[in-house]
């Protein structure tokens, strides 16, 4: 209710609008155009304070300048995607079997006319199955059978270390020569990929091509190589399982330290080869049966190439611990071998009683046994952590360094255990008994990271001393050869041991040393091919003897009847996989097709393994001497296989060094 003086007439409010006549066209008010949304717009920026419009104003602003740096900073890393996808895309089509991220099928090998239909296990596409995967060795990166795998993890890593290399390299290049005593040492080349080496033209790069390469397919020559490992390997097992040599005429066996040789002997052969069930089948053996603690003698040097070496490199490979266990109890139970007056080891050791001795007929040791194992017990060091080993083979080099008796660098072929002294001096040569001290200076220098001068001073001078005094020519092609000297008269006798020496200097070149090494290698591994073609089996005798004066109806060599066995040694094959894979010169590859051609037609026995010979001059009857030596599947079948790869990264001669039983051992790197 309200009161009388509320009543009042009523006030009236008006609101009075003005419409242009453009707005009141058509329906007469608002329309949606352009025109009135930005006239509409603008009116309400206007409302807004001068504060407001200003933060807006900043904050487009802050927007707009972090957008071009983003453009700045992303650009070029999404130009370089766009362009390598672009360039992915035209590669691939070029590329025969190039591998795609999801691919359909598996790429075909290289070859159209290796039938793996024989062969259905071997497909070298499929990636086998890793048994027993365990830690690897400290700072070191384990390879499987196939090669895929290891492309696969090196191109993960190429990026980040292939700049730091290349610096190092151009770095390293600018280096003054050193000379050294005499011999010109050119600047080290270790750095280098070794693709530089191998005539690819195709490759503009070592950093473009690790980003491209691909899994090397097994190839027709090495699928043969396969199937005459599983030949041999078959006959072994029929007839020899667990013991230390193959008689494959008789189909039995035969015994020489009681340990398995032949087994152990081929373990990494058949991990290289990517043979996994034969490899499982080994590695259960040695994991149930290899028992060391027994009463026998075994030799120093031929146990530890062969078994403390065999056992180290397949461990390294595979990373199974148990081969690492197996190698620390050999290497301990060879010690006592060194508990001499002048630690010189002894030749043989009993490593159930742990007692060791010289032969019987005399208290000396050769000087290639004393002196070619220490490659196998530095490394046991290094893995073990136990400085025993290395300090005990060390101490022997370190005293051959010193002896007298030497001439230009070559050693006489005894040392006496008692004395340390050289013995049976004045008669040199780089066959039986001397030839490994040769090989080892250098791959120890090697092994060590090239930091042990000593062992490089003794090399080279040896070297110069092969120059100077066992070096001649033969009548009438003229091949080069090393012959022996004996109290100052030159004998043109050479062992086929003798040609391990191409591959040692063309492994010596590699590594930096004087470039007329790998002419003289080239010129001698010339003559070892020409000791397999002179002959009528095309298989190299024991020992020959060069014509120094030409006759007619004469070869260059002439082979005695004590000297025409063949033993189916590995040396120039060995050899011949040095030159390929430094030369790139395929020529080596038919030398070795043509050697494993001629021991399949004379030495091969059809119900399982191969036989060494006895008359390498006679082919219709080569009398087979019913004994397949355990190198034949440690190191002539490996060296075969690997002579006969384009992929040179199966075993990496920047990484390994082989021992003289084929075995390889990684190179020191620095931490």
């Amino acid at each position: 209710m309200y009161s009388a003086a509320a009543a009042s007439p009523p006030r009236r409010d008006f609101i009075s609008v003005t419409l242009s006549p453009e707005e009141a066209v058509g329906a007469g008010g608002y329309n949606n155009s352009k025109a009135w949304r930005r006239r509409s717009c603008w009116r309400k920026w206007k409302q807004l304070s001068r504060l407001q419009r200003s933060v807006i104003l900043f904050l487009f602003a802050f927007l707009a300048v972090c957008g071009v740096i983003s453009y700045t900073n992303m650009g070029e890393p999404w130009k370089s995607l766009t362009n390598k996808s672009l360039d992915d895309q035209r590669i691939e089509p070029e590329v025969p079997g190039l591998k795609l991220v999801n691919p359909a099928v598996l790429p075909a090998p290289q070859k159209a006319d290796v039938n793996l239909g024989d062969y259905p296990e071997l497909s070298p596409q499929k990636q086998p199955k890793v048994p027993h995967v365990r830690r690897g060795p400290p700072n070191l990166q384990i390879k499987p059978p196939r090669r895929d795998m290891r492309l696969k993890t090196q191109r993960d890593t190429s990026k980040v270390v292939e700049e730091p290399v290349q610096a190092d390299k151009e770095e390293k290049t600018e280096k003054s020569v050193i000379s050294w005593r005499g011999a010109v040492i050119e600047p080290d080349q270790s750095t280098e990929p070794p693709s530089a080496k191998i005539k690819e033209p195709e490759k503009t790069s070592s950093m473009e091509a690790e980003g491209q390469k691909e899994p090397v397919p097994i190839n027709e020559r090495q699928m043969a190589v396969i199937e005459a490992f599983r030949h041999a390997w078959k006959g072994y097992k029929d007839f020899a399982w667990g013991h230390d040599e193959l008689k494959p005429l008789s189909k039995s066996y035969s015994e020489w330290f009681g340990l398995g040789l032949t087994l152990i002997d081929a373990l990494d052969t058949m991990w290289i080869l990517g043979l996994k069930e034969e490899f499982e089948e080994a590695r259960k053996w040695v994991a149930d049966n290899l028992v060391f603690d027994k009463n026998v003698d075994v030799n120093l040097f031929e146990s530890t190439i062969r078994i403390l070496g065999g056992l180290l490199s397949t461990y390294h490979l595979s990373g199974d611990s148990l081969f690492l266990e197996k190698a620390k109890d050999i290497g301990s139970r060879l010690m006592p071998a060194f508990n001499t007056p002048s630690k010189v080891p002894y030749s043989d050791v009993n490593i159930g009683r742990g007692t060791a001795h010289p032969p019987r007929w005399t208290s000396d040791s050769t000087v290639a046994e004393v002196t070619s194992i220490q490659l196998e017990f530095r490394e046991l060091s290094r893995l073990t952590g136990d400085e025993k080993f290395q300090k005990a083979v060390d101490e022997v080099m370190k005293h051959v360094h010193t002896l007298s008796g030497k001439n230009d660098g070559l050693v006489p072929m005894f040392i006496n255990t008692n004395s340390g002294q050289f013995t049976h001096l004045g008669v040199y040569t780089l066959g039986a008994r001397a030839d490994s001290y040769y090989e080892y200076l250098l791959k120890q220098w090697i092994q060590g990271g090239k930091k042990e001068n000593e062992l490089l001073e003794d090399y080279v001078r040896a070297i110069e001393g092969v120059k100077k005094h066992l070096l001649q020519r033969s009548q009438p092609k003229k091949l080069t050869f090393v012959g022996e000297l004996a109290h100052g008269h030159f004998s043109a006798k050479m062992d086929h041991l003798v040609c391990f020496l191409p591959g040692t200097l063309a492994l010596g070149a590699h590594n930096g040393l004087t470039a007329d090494h790998m002419k003289l290698a080239e010129a001698l591994i010339e003559t070892c091919y020409q000791m397999y073609v002179q002959v009528e089996t095309g298989l190299s005798p024991e020992i020959v003897h060069f014509n120094l004066h030409a006759q007619k109806g004469h070869k260059d060599v002439e082979i005695k009847p004590a000297d025409r066995h063949n033993l189916l040694r590995p040396e120039t094959v060995e050899s011949l996989f040095y030159m390929y894979r430094f030369t790139g010169d395929k020529k080596y590859q038919d030398w070795g097709w043509e050697i494993l051609q001629n021991f399949n037609k004379y030495t091969r026995v059809p119900t399982g393994g191969y036989t060494s010979i006895n008359n390498v001059q006679n082919p219709s009857n080569p009398e087979p001497r019913d004994k397949m030596e355990s190198f034949f599947l440690g190191e002539t079948l490996k060296y075969m296989f690997l002579l006969f790869s384009d992929d040179i990264d199966l075993i990496n001669l920047d990484k390994y060094v082989f021992n003289t039983e084929a075995h390889p051992l990684p190179i020191w790197m620095p931490a």
